[in-house]
């Protein structure tokens, strides 16, 4: 079945969302302990893949999957840390406060160029309708 502009648009709609979640997600955890560099966050990102409509040549973007960075947690000793192993470390989660906020910017940003988007398309489905 051919993709209509509402299909693209909302697909990149959703797959910004997801793009927003996960950075958001990663912010929530940043600065997160753990007793073992096993058990300490680590951020996810979204994998995004292309749909393309052979018909109309129009190409969509889907979520393939979120994925665990290979980051490695941040060993810090300090023995005086109720969550701190038999050596006194602790591992925190490796997350880049600023990159996240810079993703979830861009995030939101392609969002709302999505939904501008779709008011134009609406504007002018209804001016074509008013001039019959």
């Amino acid at each position: 079945m051919p993709y209509s502009l509402f299909d693209v648009a909302q697909r990149g709609m959703s797959a910004q969302l997801v793009r927003m979640n996960a950075a958001s997600s990663n912010l929530a955890n940043a600065g997160s302990v753990a007793s073992s560099e096993g058990e300490a966050y680590r951020p996810i990102r979204a994998v995004f893949a292309e749909d393309l409509d052979r018909s109309t040549g129009l190409s969509t973007v889907r979520v393939a999957g979120v994925e665990r960075s290979s980051a490695a947690p941040i060993k810090e000793h300090n023995p005086d840390h109720p969550l701190a192993d038999a050596n006194g470390d602790i591992w925190t989660a490796p997350v880049d406060e600023n990159a996240e906020m810079v993703e979830m910017l861009d995030a939101s940003r392609q969002y709302q160029n999505l939904v501008e988007a779709l008011s134009t398309a609406k504007q002018l489905m209804l001016e074509t309708l008013r001039m019959k």
